[in-house]
């Protein structure tokens, strides 16, 4: 078993490699067992997922829940989890280097900080309170006595704000106060993640599973990406499905949903550790 100073090198040294990875998002203990039996490297938590998972909208799950669910992806398997911290869910830096604490006792080797306010009317931190609040969790991270890997997040596009200058402003910014990888969630043109990724000297991560984008993992190493997560996009395909199946037996009264379906002896097989296609490792 990985102590959490292991992890955290691994997961460090997957951000040094010349190609890049994908660092997919479980919404449960039974996906991120699932994501370490195909042979997935790291792991990352999903607010909307969880949320969506609990039946809850987005962005209202406190911060002691959020941890807890932390703690279960962690526990899950043996791999590196980097945890979805939203805001900090605080306002002022002094709560964001609480929520790193926090995210660390949880087990998480890393973790996003957002500059995004929860607020309608004023969505997004000033360019230099976010900076402030980044350096206060990167501070707090380097604190820690492991190397925690900070990811500071940009959310203009994901706010209506989809101005390239000022992301890549603000991803300059947080790299100054100290964030390890830079994320802008929403830049869905090669163009705009290219400018991104040759704007700063730190890893970059983006996004993959919209709808619509269809860059390859070969194609965002071509750019210069690092990291490559999918957000919701997993959890939201398997809502979709359900919703699908459930539509189908309302509507139709049929079953052909159930083609497509798992098996249960794989799954089982899977959960036990006796599947040949791979380990699923647990503590």
């Amino acid at each position: 078993m990985l102590t959490q100073a292991d992890k955290a090198r691994v997961f460090g040294a997957l951000h040094q490699r010349p190609h890049a990875f994908i660092i997919p998002n479980p919404w449960d203990t039974g996906t991120a067992r699932l994501l370490a039996y195909v042979g997935f490297e790291a792991l990352a938590t999903t607010s909307m997922g969880f949320a969506f998972s609990a039946g809850r909208p987005d962005n209202t799950v406190g911060r002691e829940d959020t941890m807890a669910h932390i703690a279960e992806i962690v526990q899950a398997t043996d791999l590196p989890v980097s945890a979805d911290l939203e805001n900090g869910f605080d306002d002022s830096p002094d709560g964001v280097v609480e929520t790193i604490a926090l995210a660390a006792t949880a087990g998480a080797v890393g973790g996003s900080i957002e500059d995004a306010t929860g607020r309608p009317d004023q969505p997004i931190y000033r360019k230099e309170y976010a900076a402030e609040r980044i350096r206060a969790a990167a501070e707090a991270a380097r604190a820690l006595p492991f190397a925690f890997m900070l990811t500071a997040r940009a959310e203009n596009y994901l706010h209506g704000r989809p101005g390239l200058a000022d992301t890549i402003a603000r991803l300059q910014a947080y790299q100054e106060a100290g964030a390890d990888v830079l994320y802008a969630p929403g830049l869905t043109s090669r163009d705009d993640i290219a400018a991104v990724v040759s704007s700063v000297d730190r890893p970059v991560n983006v996004v993959m599973g919209l709808q619509g984008v269809q860059l390859s993992l070969d194609e965002l190493a071509a750019i210069g990406v690092r990291r490559v997560s999918v957000g919701s996009a997993l959890c939201r395909t398997a809502l979709g499905a359900f919703l699908r199946a459930a539509r189908e037996m309302r509507e139709q009264g049929t079953f052909a949903f159930a083609d497509d379906a798992a098996r249960p002896r794989d799954l089982n097989a899977i959960f036990s550790g006796q599947a040949s296609g791979g380990p699923v490792r647990t503590r």
